[in-house]
């Protein structure tokens, strides 16, 4: 496997956020970046900057909700944006490729509205859903990533206050068991094989400026790899830079690098 870096980025709009995504690839120069809640149709995504910038761009998008994209350096292949095949109604959260011979798996998980509501049903499905995918297309052997905003802190040490969330849709204990029934067996994350202590987050609030500034957040974009991924992994980091930007997303980028 060649030298690679990779990031995920929840822009909840890429429109909103075009001049903060395009700065960032500028600066950093990954070779691929995941986008989230991209909240914009195909026909509408705007992929003429990207490509006057040099970038290469695959996306899978609806009005006004949801929606993923990849921005790499050089063109994708094998480029898949759906979940479930046969689904006639399924929302625009999933989108898979191929960069030099690694599998890569963008997500936008359901953020699950309450726990009484079918959305949080639907959440979990989600997870089964993807649980089913992995198991019929990635072998533990190969390298893969999966990538994204998955709306779901795996332990304590990844949202700031665990007690008073102990029933929020993405700390929840259902919401937790779905996350390690898919990733047990296959999947690494890649954050605590290099960070193993508390106080790291790609999220926080709009609900309270203070927020950002006390550090009041949860971790909640991922990047996972299969064995052989993180045994290449070198660095992994999460740049909050973005998130002190004017008009800033909600979250900020999340970064891995893999050495040869």
């Amino acid at each position: 496997m060649p030298k690679m870096k990779i990031a995920t980025f929840n822009a909840n709009s890429i429109r909103a956020r075009l001049p903060i995504i395009l700065d960032w690839l500028q600066k950093e120069k990954p070779d691929i970046l995941a986008v989230q809640e991209t909240k914009v149709t195909d026909l509408d995504f705007p992929k003429e900057p990207f490509l006057h910038a040099g970038w290469h761009v695959v996306y899978k998008g609806q009005k006004s909700y949801n929606g993923v994209a990849f921005v790499s350096k050089s063109p994708l292949t094998n480029v898949q944006t759906k979940l479930c095949p046969k689904s006639s109604e399924e929302e625009a959260r999933f989108i898979s490729a191929e960069f030099n011979h690694v599998l890569l798996v963008n997500t936008y998980v359901p953020q699950g509205y309450a726990v009484d509501s079918p959305k949080f049903q639907a959440k979990l499905k989600f997870f089964s859903d993807l649980q089913t995918f992995f198991s019929h297309s990635v072998k533990k052997n190969q390298p893969a990533l999966w990538m994204g905003d998955l709306n779901v802190a795996p332990t304590e040490i990844d949202l700031w206050d665990p007690a008073g969330n102990a029933e929020h849709v993405c700390f929840h204990p259902k919401v937790r068991q779905a996350f390690d029934d898919t990733t047990k067996d296959m999947w690494v994350d890649l954050f605590r094989e290099k960070q193993r202590g508390p106080g790291h987050y790609t999220f926080w609030d709009y609900l309270q400026r203070s927020n950002f500034e006390k550090n009041r957040g949860w971790r909640i974009d991922l990047i996972l790899g299969t064995r052989p991924m993180a045994q290449q992994l070198s660095h992994v980091w999460i740049d909050k830079r973005p998130r002190q930007l004017e008009k800033p997303s909600d979250h900020t980028f999340l970064v891995a690098e893999f050495k040869k």
